[in-house]
C-alpha cells in the first residue's frame, strides 16, 4: 500500500476548493471512503452549494466548522471556537482511520489567523502521517503558512490573472461559484 500524501491548494486565484471537490470526486470514483470538515464558510445548506448537494445525495460526511469570514462581521471568536471543534473532529476521523480521503476546506485560515496553534497541527501531522490507516488529506485556503508547507506533500498556488467578478457588475453564479 502507497503511503498517503497531503496536498494542499492555496493561493489568491479561484478554484481551491473545486480542486479539492475534483480531488474527493476522484477519490469516491475509486471506492474510497471521504468527508469533508469546512472550517470558516458558514453553513453550506444556507448557501446551497453545488458540491454540498451532491456530496450529500453521495452520503459523504460533511460537518461544518465556520462563522463566515472574518470579514463579514464579528467572526473572528466564534471561528476560533468552531475551528478547535473542528480539528477535534478531524484528528477523530483521522485516528479512526475510517476514512482514505479527508477534505479540509478553508483549513488554512484556521492557522493563518490563529485560531489553531500552527506549530501545534504541523506536529501532529507530521507525527500521524505515516500510520497506518491515515487517510489523504486534502487542504484549501490562502496564505498556507511555511510550517505547513514544510509537512505536506504537495502544494498548488492558484494565482488569479483574471476573475469575471473583479471589478464588474456581476452576482455570483450557480455552478461557478457555489
Amino acid at each position: 500500500m502507497q503511503s498517503a500524501l497531503i496536498l494542499v491548494y492555496t493561493g489568491d486565484g479561484k478554484g481551491k476548493t473545486s480542486s479539492a471537490m475534483g480531488q474527493l470526486i476522484r477519490a469516491l470514483g475509486h471506492g474510497a471512503r471521504c468527508a469533508v470538515a469546512q472550517f470558516i464558510k458558514k453553513d453550506p445548506a444556507l448557501l446551497d452549494s453545488g458540491e454540498y448537494r451532491i456530496l450529500k445525495q453521495l452520503e459523504v460526511p460533511w460537518k461544518q466548522f465556520g462563522a463566515g469570514f472574518s470579514w463579514e462581521g464579528d467572526n473572528n471568536a466564534k471561528n476560533a471556537e468552531l475551528a478547535k471543534k473542528g480539528w477535534q473532529q478531524v484528528k477523530r476521523w483521522i485516528s479512526s482511520a475510517s476514512y482514505d480521503l479527508i477534505v479540509l476546506d478553508e483549513f488554512t485560515y484556521t492557522l493563518s489567523l490563529g485560531y489553531l496553534d500552527c506549530e501545534e497541527v504541523c506536529l501532529w501531522l507530521a507525527d500521524h502521517k505515516n500510520k497506518e490507516g491515515f487517510p489523504h488529506i486534502v487542504i484549501t485556503g490562502r496564505n498556507a503558512p511555511p510550517q505547513l508547507i514544510s509537512v505536506v506533500d504537495m502544494v498548488s498556488e492558484l494565482t488569479e490573472v483574471k476573475h469575471h467578478l473583479s471589478g464588474a457588475k456581476r452576482s455570483a453564479q450557480p455552478m461557478i461559484e457555489f
